[in-house]
């Protein structure tokens, strides 16, 4: 029991963690982005974490731990029903923690997918389709594909089982497809493009965007460390530490490269490389060596760099290269799982990618259909003169600093 307790405890610290990471992505999001969209931001991100709850615990949950079922689609029931015994909670649910702190802990990892959807697509997107988007991809799409590893699913019975510790493809490339597939079907902001090429459309705040990142590091304690599931002293120290090393490497590789090509030190790629390097590690860190974190998140940190020149090339508008983080680096660290560390080989390589391309097809179809309905019927885009003017003032009827208003065009 005293055992028990003290797992517990720590899975729900690291649950106050994951939540904490939902201020950092507000602070990351308004910091790189315009003033005029402040209100815009923060109404999304709070939005994502309340109906993501909400949504978890009325169907998410059992779609994603069903129980016995066919490996692809499963459901237990709406809402929650704990086990009890002679009228009280079960506390043998498992030996790591109990059955509403296991609830809560997987449901703030739920809301993560639409907040990073949330990012790729601001400054253009309306808000109504936004909230009916987060509302299909949160309540059945994000549980339905956590269903296919986490829940016992067929990934988990494959031969060699797909691996993915804390979520590189589960939680960011379920994420990432999804807002590659939103800022293709929106288009790139007014004066993102001229005459083919990127335009730097600088962010309003990046005190408060770097503070953003380091809350999210601070938050991939709780991410990484709770995924332990359990307040295991060895399993959990190793992965903090892995988790940091990635983190440190992958900001000080897109700072290097980023230097070296561009003749400067980006901050904003710096931040992105830390990210990149959080991404890259989530899926192997309790597999991994201090060595082998620090290669994946060097790799992370480069990737970074090369994939949001890239994103510009394509002329895709990623405001805080949302896609180069959480997609591009998720796929990173899922495959790197095969490459590096305990579970390294062929055969686990070979199963990454199974599960890595089983995501892309399933994200990608289910985030177009949703999308591309919305845009067919309520249409996905502000206005013109919304849009130059600031969603601030026309979806929400106020400003984030009235007192320093600036015209920003």
């Amino acid at each position: 029991m005293e055992l028990l307790t003290i797992n517990n405890v720590w899975m729900m610290i690291c649950t106050a963690l994951v939540f904490f990471m939902h201020l950092g992505f507000s602070l990351l999001e308004i910091g790189l982005t315009r003033q005029k969209n402040t209100i815009n931001i923060l109404f999304k991100n709070v939005f994502i974490i309340t109906i993501g709850l909400l949504l978890y615990c009325l169907v998410g949950f059992n779609l994603m731990y069903p129980g016995e079922f066919n490996g692809f689609l499963g459901f237990a029931g709406f809402g929650l029903s704990s086990p009890i015994v002679d009228g009280a909670l079960d506390l043998s649910y498992n030996e790591g923690y109990t059955y509403w702190t296991d609830f809560l802990f997987q449901g703030m990892f739920a809301a993560t997918a639409a907040t990073i959807v949330s990012g790729a697509v601001a400054e253009r997107i309306k808000i109504g389709p936004f909230m009916i988007f987060t509302v299909l991809y949160v309540g059945l799409v994000y549980p339905i594909a956590g269903s296919w590893k986490w829940g016992g699913g067929f990934l988990q019975t494959l031969e060699t089982p797909f691996y993915d510790f804390a979520g590189s493809t589960l939680v960011h490339s379920v994420g990432g497809w999804a807002a590659l597939v939103a800022v293709w079907l929106l288009g790139a902001r007014i004066g993102k493009f001229k005459d083919g090429k990127a335009q730097a459309i600088p962010g309003h705040n990046l005190p408060l965007a770097t503070a953003g990142v380091l809350i999210l590091w601070l938050g991939w304690f709780g991410f990484n460390g709770g995924s332990v599931l359990s307040a295991d002293p060895g399993l959990t120290s190793l992965t903090l530490v892995t988790t940091c090393l990635a983190a440190a490497a992958g900001g000080v590789v897109a700072m290097l490269v980023s230097g070296a090509m561009y003749k400067n030190l980006d901050l904003t790629m710096f931040l992105n490389g830390i990210l990149g390097g959080l991404v890259g590690i989530t899926a192997g860190a309790d597999q991994m060596s201090p060595t082998d974190a620090i290669l994946i998140g060097a790799i992370a940190g480069a990737i970074i760099v090369f994939a949001v020149a890239f994103v510009d090339k394509i002329k895709l508008d990623d405001p805080v290269g949302a896609i180069a983080v959480h997609l591009i680096c998720g796929v990173w660290g899922t495959l790197a799982v095969g490459i590096f560390g305990a579970l390294a080989g062929m055969d686990q390589f070979i199963s990454q990618l199974i599960g890595v391309v089983s995501y892309a097809v399933f994200c990608i179809g289910t985030s177009f259909v949703i999308l591309f309905a919305l845009k067919k019927t309520m249409g996905i885009r502000v206005s013109e003169i919304e849009e130059l003017e600031g969603l601030d003032g026309y979806e929400h009827g106020m400003d984030a600093y009235p007192d320093f208003r600036l015209n920003e065009h």
